[in-house]
């Protein structure tokens, strides 16, 4: 079949490229003659439900279908101590609700204070202030065709896969409403001005890493498809899974609704195939595991998720599984290029179990791969004669060091099993490069599947 013939061409080339003494090419890109975005037919969006009053001392449960004209009527408790922002302050009393929305409501003069209309977002409020808060309805985003380059890594006419860079948002959100993924696709794919609502995003315009809640989320409205602009649609378009704002690497993007119902079942199933490389701060005990710990909201970070032993507790936690090896010991042992595969897919997973196990990712500032921790490992290991180009590599540092570097998944027409790989970006090899100088150890002396041509890519560089 063609599209088997085009994804042995594709496997075959990658494999020789890691096998290559010239490892940091950029992926070849395999384009189909026809190219061109089947529309999804829309349909209706559950309505949201009616307006709630919420006066409990607790935080306040997440309504079941939607946030607009619930109201919050509360005393700033006296326990609290100092000033605390307005946005804040509603946003912790209000499970789930994002804080976007909440000063989206606060804008709209929907806030009071003691009273007194308040529209300033960061106004302080104090113990026994009396707040009135009543949640704004949503309003729509637009997404626009934007002249992006896209590194297409392959293409048919169900189904993109993407060597997204990093530094790029997955889909548009408040705060990033271009220069998106979903911009760059609808131009490729020569497709009109897409709506969607903002129920579809995350709270803080932090993206996300391969969340499942992505996945169901996607099917239910993905079938509402790559709407124009005129139908009022609310879709993700064709967007599978995502990938955190700073990673880079491989994500497939559906081209009709089939492709998007049969790829979302995959992951649902947990039988989509990924494989991530990361840089760490630190060596884990262990050269290979398994990490199954939950993964929930961090209470005093809403942007951060953390791994919570014990049992998962919906809302509060979600079970997640990830399974590590380390490559290589790099820089005395100060760092390691270590291999992730993900059983499911969490927010943040690798991030939060990384952190969990004690080796947070370089350059992840949010997860505690700060600047200050690579040299403090890094210091103490090295003469003072390489003292500047220790700096010189930690001033390189602008995101967390992780690539999705293998995809595969079976294709939703043909059945097919296909598997692409892609190498890290420039970034990320060459801090691999001088931590390598520092020192190298390597660990994988053997391999176990067809992906292990990733391992032996890194083996084989120096």
């Amino acid at each position: 079949m063609l599209l088997g013939n085009v994804a042995s061409s594709c496997s075959a080339t990658h494999s020789a490229v890691f096998s290559s003494a010239s490892p940091f090419r950029r992926c070849p890109s395999i384009r189909a003659r026809s190219s061109f975005l089947t529309a999804l037919r829309a349909r209706s969006a559950p309505a949201e439900s009616g307006a709630g009053s919420l006066e409990s001392r607790g935080p306040a449960p997440a309504p079941a279908s939607g946030y607009a004209g619930v109201r919050l009527r509360e005393t700033v408790d006296a326990a609290k101590p100092g000033k605390l922002r307005l946005d804040a302050w509603i946003s912790s009393r209000i499970q789930g609700v994002s804080r976007a929305r909440v000063q989206s409501s606060i804008r709209s003069g929907l806030v009071s204070v003691n009273g007194r209309v308040v529209d300033k977002v960061s106004h302080n409020v104090r113990a026994g202030d009396m707040v009135d808060c009543t949640i704004s309805e949503l309003q729509p985003l637009r997404a626009e065709p934007e002249d992006i380059p896209v590194d297409i890594v392959y293409e048919d006419e169900h189904v993109l896969v993407v060597n997204k860079p990093a530094h790029m948002v997955v889909h548009p959100a408040p705060g990033n409403a271009s220069g998106t993924l979903v911009n760059a696709i609808l131009h490729h794919c020569s497709l009109p001005t897409v709506a969607f609502s903002e129920t579809e995003l995350l709270s803080e315009g932090e993206d996300v890493s391969d969340d499942e809640s992505s996945s169901s989320t996607a099917c239910e409205t993905s079938t509402k498809g790559f709407n124009s602009s005129e139908s009022g649609g609310s879709v993700r378009p064709g967007i599978v899974h995502r990938l955190d704002k700073g990673t880079s690497g491989l994500l497939v993007v559906a081209k009709n609704e089939r492709s998007h119902a049969h790829l979302s079942e995959q992951f649902k199933m947990h039988t989509i195939r990924r494989v991530y490389v990361s840089l760490t701060n630190g060596v884990p005990s262990a050269t290979s595991g398994r990490i199954e710990v939950p993964i929930g909201r961090d209470t005093n970070n809403r942007i951060r998720m953390s791994a919570i032993p014990g049992p998962s507790n919906g809302r509060q936690a979600r079970y997640a599984a990830s399974r590590y090896k380390v490559i290589e010991v790099l820089a005395g042992g100060s760092s390691a290029l270590v291999e992730w595969r993900l059983e499911t897919g969490r927010t943040h997973q690798i991030r939060a179990h990384a952190k969990y196990v004690g080796i947070p990712l370089l350059g992840d500032e949010v997860y505690g791969g700060t600047k200050n921790m690579i040299l403090s490992l890094l210091q103490a290991k090295l003469p003072i004669g390489r003292q500047s180009q220790l700096s010189e590599l930690v001033s390189k540092l602008e995101r967390p060091c992780l690539h999705a570097v293998s995809l595969g998944f079976i294709h939703p027409y043909t059945g097919e099993n296909v598997q692409f790989s892609c190498q890290p970006p420039e970034d990320f090899s060459e801090i691999l490069c001088q931590l390598r100088r520092l020192g190298m150890k390597k660990v994988i002396c053997h391999l176990l599947a067809v992906v292990s041509t990733i391992s032996l890519y890194f083996l084989s560089v120096f």
